[in-house]
């Protein structure tokens, strides 16, 4: 509350969480990019699903090697939006990467929150074990038959579909989402102490609010 008071008196909108590359999109814009053929996109997508990791490997050495040299050759997102650009428009997705930070109409302020480690990883765990016991297996449950979906191989989901098709059991399910969780914030943390724009404050600091206040 007293934070949002302080950010209606300073004119101060804020934006919480969100992956790296949401961030970095929202603060240093995106490249122009033309529109990919979807049924061009459907097709490389069934191929995927059908065909695999490796599959989709050849098929960009074989028709995008300025990607294959420097992309991400096992982020299978990052392959599949390359191979299906490259095929609608006829050209890599590099050509398209100017790496130019556009001018933004805000000031921006990144402030990240940490803990210490070990009280990190118990309130993970406790998270897990809230969301168990607010439906998440149910909710899973429900997703099951789009468990093909790339959106949905995620922390959480995964690990639940494995237990629903007889691979583990529901124990050793759940201990897997938090070891993955744990796993996630870990890389998080990594990814965010890259970018040195960032101000870091302890979350449980009683004096947290006041020194987000000297940086509005």
């Amino acid at each position: 509350n007293q934070l949002a008071l302080i950010f209606e008196k300073k004119d101060v909108a804020i934006v919480c969480g969100g992956t790296g590359l949401y961030i970095k999109a929202l603060c240093e814009g995106l490249d122009d990019m033309p529109p990919v053929n979807p049924e061009i996109e459907q097709r490389i997508n069934a191929e995927f699903a059908e065909k695999g990791i490796q599959w989709l490997q050849q098929q960009l050495y074989s028709v995008d090697e300025d990607f294959a040299t420097i992309g991400e050759m096992n982020n299978p997102t990052r392959m599949l939006r390359a191979l299906i650009f490259k095929l609608s428009v006829g050209q890599s997705i590099s050509s398209y990467r100017t790496g130019i930070v556009k001018k933004r109409p805000f000031r921006i302020i990144k402030i990240a929150l940490d803990l210490p480690r070990e009280l990190l990883y118990k309130r993970i765990n406790l998270r897990v074990d809230m969301m168990v016991q607010n439906g998440l297996i149910k909710e899973a449950e429900a997703l099951l038959p789009f468990k093909q979906l790339k959106n949905l191989n995620t922390v959480g989901y995964a690990e639940l579909f494995d237990y629903f098709d007889g691979r583990c059991d529901l124990t050793f399910a759940i201990e897997k989402i938090k070891q993955h969780s744990r796993n996630y914030a870990k890389r998080q943390i990594t990814w965010f102490k890259k970018d040195h724009s960032f101000h870091w404050l302890i979350a449980n600091d009683p004096e947290i609010v006041k020194k987000i206040e000297q940086f509005l």
